[in-house]
């Protein structure tokens, strides 16, 4: 078993490299991953000024909505994949590989 010291710096660009090349693929995972952290960030922000409301209708309307923000990037995600695979123009130039 490897410790974390024995990473090395190739580890961290190979695996910031494939990180970038999935963004590339699939640009809304990073998109409703953002959009989770900052719905559950205002979520963590407004708790202290939630009045009334009690602590535990406040995390399920926090996890609502951050699970609503990743369903829709995801929707959105998969449409326009759909978009590009049947409806878009193709370049007859560029080969299937």
């Amino acid at each position: 078993m490897s410790s974390p010291n024995d990473w090395s710096a190739s580890d961290y660009n190979s695996q910031a490299s494939k990180l970038l090349k999935k963004s590339r693929d699939s640009p809304f995972v990073p998109i409703g991953m953002t959009g989770f952290a900052a719905v559950v960030a205002y979520g963590l922000y407004r708790l202290k000024h939630r009045g009334s409301t009690k602590m535990s209708v406040h995390f399920i309307h926090m996890r609502v909505g951050a699970q609503g923000f990743v369903v829709g990037a995801m929707t959105l995600g998969v449409l326009y994949s759909m978009y590009k695979d049947y409806l878009a123009p193709k370049d007859p130039t560029k080969t299937n590989k």
